[in-house]
Order: C-alpha cells, then sequence, then structure tokens
C-alpha cells in the first residue's frame, strides 16, 4: 500500500466533506460499492450512519469497512 493519500469531496447528510484515504482503501470501497450496485457516495453514507461512537473518525470507520469487505471476499 502506498502511503500518499487520496482525498475525494462528497456530501454527506447535505454537507460537502473531504476524506483522505489510501489509494488501495478506495479500491476495495469502490469493489464493495460496486457488489452492492450502489454510488460508492451512498456507500459511504451508510457507513457514516453506523458509526455508534461519536469520536469514531468516518476515516477510521472507512478502513475497518474496506478491511472487513476484503477479508470476506478472501474467504469466498
Amino acid at each position: 500500500m502506498t502511503g500518499h493519500l487520496v482525498k475525494r469531496s462528497l456530501r454527506l447528510a447535505g454537507h460537502g466533506t473531504s476524506i483522505a484515504l489510501e489509494p488501495a482503501f478506495w479500491a476495495a470501497l469502490e469493489e464493495e460499492a460496486a457488489r452492492r450496485a450502489m454510488p460508492l457516495a451512498a456507500l459511504i453514507a451508510e457507513q457514516d450512519a453506523t458509526r455508534t461512537d461519536a469520536a469514531e473518525p468516518l476515516t477510521s470507520r472507512l478502513r475497518v469497512f474496506a478491511l472487513e469487505c476484503a477479508r470476506g471476499a478472501a474467504r469466498g
């Protein structure tokens, strides 16, 4: 995984925001969005809504989610 971050802008809950993740995490999220036949922004909004700890950064939630998706795909 490369160390540089890729920043993307989108709207969550009606507000503009930017998210910076490593390219490998973006790729995993895009693959999961495609698997679910939903836009990437909708997948991110879904993950934003699942955070139960208000102190949990969205980027951390997205990285954990991407890892969970990759592990699930590896298991078949």
